[in-house]
């Protein structure tokens, strides 16, 4: 997905959660449907956090919607992560962030 599309995406309106805001709209011609994931450095600083948040992502979409997946979707976190661990990402605080996203789509 270039990003003309994805900022044409961020411009509609989210569906949201406490964390994530998924935004979704049909392809455009007969383009095969992509997945954006946005995770700004502010939010998670460290770079092994960002890869996992968006590898977790791309798992549960393509999971959930496997065969059926007829839009692009844009995927951004909202909220800093890891606030009562010095900035790190933690099991339970993923397991949170997975049950909010599973609740979006």
């Amino acid at each position: 997905m270039n990003s003309a599309r994805i900022s044409e995406l961020l411009k509609m309106r989210p569906q949201s959660s406490l964390c994530w805001g998924v935004y979704a709209a049909s392809t455009q011609g007969k383009a095969k449907p992509d997945l954006g994931v946005a995770i700004a450095k502010k939010l998670a600083t460290r770079a092994v956090d960002r890869n996992r948040l968006k590898r977790m992502i791309r798992e549960l979409v393509w999971a959930a919607q496997a065969d059926t997946l007829k839009k692009d979707v844009v995927v951004k976190l909202k909220k800093p992560i890891g606030r009562e661990t010095k900035g790190r990402l933690r099991k339970k605080e993923k397991e949170i962030l997975r049950s909010q996203f599973l609740e979006l789509i």
